[in-house]
C-alpha cells in the first residue's frame, strides 16, 4: 500500500498511457527529503505524447504550491485528457488566468557592461548632488546659527564633542604610540646603517607631525565616530524618529548635522595633536632603546627639525577631515531606508566612503602645499 501522506507519481497502461497522481499534493509533502527528487526522476521518464491521460481522481489532498507544480509540469495548460475532481477545479481556473504571466528573468551583467555602467554613473551623480546639497543646507544653518547663536543647539554639540572627541582618545593614543615605536624602530634599522642616526627626529617629526598623525587620527574617527552617526541616523529613519522631527517643526539639518560638524571640526584638531605627541613620544622611547638617543636629545632637536608650518598644516586637516567625516556619515545616515539590511549596507558604505574621501583631501593637501614647511 502506498503512503497516502506522500505525493506519487505512477505510470499505468491502460487503453493509453496514463499518469495517476496520487497522494497529498501540499507544501508539507512536497518538501520531505528526497519527495522532490523521486517525483522529477518520474517526470523526467514521461512520454512526450499529447495524448497522454493524467488521471487526478485519487489526490487526497491538494493546495496552490501541488497544483503548481502539476500545472508548470503541463507546460501551463491543461492536458487534453485529463480527470480532476470538481474540488479542485477553483485551483488550475485560477492558474489558467494568471498562467500566462511569466515573472521577468533576472539577467546580470558584468560591471563593465554599458548599461552597469550608466546605472553605477547615474548612482554617483545623484550621491554627488545630494551631497552637495547638503553642505548648502549646512551652510545656511551655520548663518541662522551665527546670526542667533543663544538659540542654538549647544547641548547637541556639546554632547558630540564628548562622544567623538573625549571618547577617542584611548583608541587614538594606543594606535599613534604604536605606529610611532613601529615607524621609530624601522627608520632606525635604515639610518644606522648609513650612519645618520641624527635624522631619525626629522624622520619621525615631519612623517607624524604633517601625514600620519591627521590622517590616522581621521580614518580612527571615521571608523568608530562615522559609523556612529550613521548607524544613528539610520535608526531614527527606521524607529520614524526623523518623520516626527519635520512634524513638529524640527529642520534635521539644524538640529542633526550642524551639531556633529561643528563638534567634529572641533574635536579632529584637538585628536590631531594628542595622536601626533603621543605618538612622538612612542617613537622617542624606541629611539632610545634601539639607537641610544636620549629623550632630551630627541625634544631639543625636534622643533629645529620640523618647521611651524607643519604643525598649523597638520591641524588644518584635523578640521578638514572632520567636516568631511561628518557629512559623509550624515549624508549617508539620512539616505538609509527603513529596514535593518539597508541600515548595515549603509553603515558600511559610509566608512569606506569616509576612508576613501580623507586619503583623497590628504592627497590634495600633499599637491597644494608641496613647497610649504620645508627648509
Amino acid at each position: 500500500m502506498p503512503n497516502r501522506q506522500l505525493p506519487t507519481l505512477t505510470i499505468e497502461k491502460r487503453d493509453s498511457p496514463t499518469v495517476c497522481v496520487a497522494g497529498r499534493w501540499q507544501v508539507h509533502a512536497l518538501t520531505r527529503p528526497g519527495v522532490a527528487k523521486d517525483i522529477k526522476t518520474t517526470l523526467s521518464g514521461l512520454p512526450k505524447d499529447a495524448s497522454l491521460h493524467w488521471d487526478l481522481s485519487h489526490i487526497a489532498a491538494l493546495d496552490h504550491i501541488g497544483a503548481q507544480w502539476l500545472w508548470n509540469t503541463w507546460g501551463r495548460k491543461r492536458p487534453q485528457r485529463l480527470a480532476l475532481p470538481q474540488r479542485y477545479e477553483q485551483f488550475f481556473k485560477r492558474l489558467e488566468k494568471t498562467g500566462t504571466l511569466t515573472l521577468p528573468k533576472k539577467t546580470t551583467q558584468p560591471w563593465y557592461a554599458p548599461a552597469s555602467l550608466a546605472r553605477m554613473m547615474n548612482i554617483f551623480a545623484e550621491h554627488v548632488l545630494s551631497f552637495i546639497g547638503l553642505i548648502g543646507q549646512l551652510a545656511l544653518d551655520l548663518g541662522r546659527f551665527a546670526a542667533r547663536p543663544q538659540r542654538g543647539p549647544w547641548k547637541e554639540i556639546s554632547a558630540n564633542i564628548f562622544h567623538i572627541g573625549y571618547q577617542a582618545l584611548g583608541i587614538t593614543a594606543l594606535v599613534g604610540f604604536l605606529i610611532g615605536v613601529v615607524l621609530s624602530y624601522l627608520s632606525a634599522q635604515q639610518l644606522h646603517t648609513f650612519g645618520g642616526d641624527i635624522y631619525l627626529v626629522n624622520i619621525l617629526g615631519m612623517s607624524i607631525i604633517r601625514e600620519l598623525g591627521p590622517l590616522l587620527a581621521a580614518i580612527l574617527v571615521a571608523g568608530r565616530s562615522g559609523s556612529a552617526i550613521t548607524a544613528q541616523l539610520g535608526v531614527m529613519r527606521v524607529t520614524e524618529e526623523l518623520d516626527a522631527m519635520l512634524v513638529m517643526g524640527m529642520p534635521h539639518g539644524f538640529r542633526l548635522i550642524m551639531p556633529k560638524v561643528i563638534a567634529l571640526a572641533i574635536s579632529m584638531p584637538l585628536l590631531v595633536v594628542w595622536t601626533d605627541v603621543v605618538a612622538l613620544i612612542g617613537g622617542m622611547f624606541a629611539a632610545q632603546a634601539e639607537l641610544s638617543l636620549s629623550p632630551t636629545y630627541f625634544l631639543q632637536s625636534l622643533p629645529d627639525a620640523v618647521p611651524l608650518a607643519n604643525y598649523w598644516i597638520g591641524i588644518g586637516k584635523g578640521v578638514v577631515f572632520g567636516c568631511l567625516i561628518a557629512l559623509v556619515a550624515c549624508h549617508f545616515g539620512l539616505r538609509i531606508e527603513p529596514n535593518t539590511e539597508s541600515l548595515g549596507q549603509g553603515t558600511t558604505l559610509s566608512v569606506v566612503t569616509a576612508i576613501t574621501i580623507v586619503i583623497l583631501a590628504d592627497a590634495v593637501f600633499a599637491i597644494v602645499f608641496k613647497g610649504v614647511g620645508f627648509y
